[in-house]
């Protein structure tokens, strides 16, 4: 049995608890309004969804990470397919990132 992935499990958390927004119009309207504080994006994104977010991101000096699929991301939210989400809650958003490290990071040219 393969052990449960903890960065899919805190996002199910953070979703539960209401601090999640996904799709690509709702994470915008969170990074536009400075409400994300994390930005994350399934590795098999379009290029130009991930340039997108890590663009706009960059600009807003918000943490972006990729990580994962986007059937993935989705489950672990329970909803379908997600290219893309937002983390709306600071506290949940430092837990995803560290949980994440540093490998997955914006830095490393996405």
């Amino acid at each position: 049995m393969s052990r449960p992935d903890r960065v899919l499990s805190l996002l199910g958390i953070a979703m539960k608890a209401g601090r999640v927004v996904s799709g690509e119009t709702s994470t915008e309207a969170a990074v536009k309004s400075l409400t994300a504080y994390l930005v994350v994006v399934a590795r098999d994104a379009s290029d130009n969804t991930r340039k997108h977010f890590t663009d706009m991101c960059r600009y807003r000096d918000i943490p972006i990470i990729t990580y994962s699929t986007r059937e993935e991301l989705g489950r672990a939210i329970g909803k379908d397919y997600r290219s893309n989400l937002a983390v709306t809650d600071e506290g949940l958003a430092d837990a995803v990132m560290k949980a994440a490290g540093s490998n997955t990071k914006e830095e490393e040219n996405i």
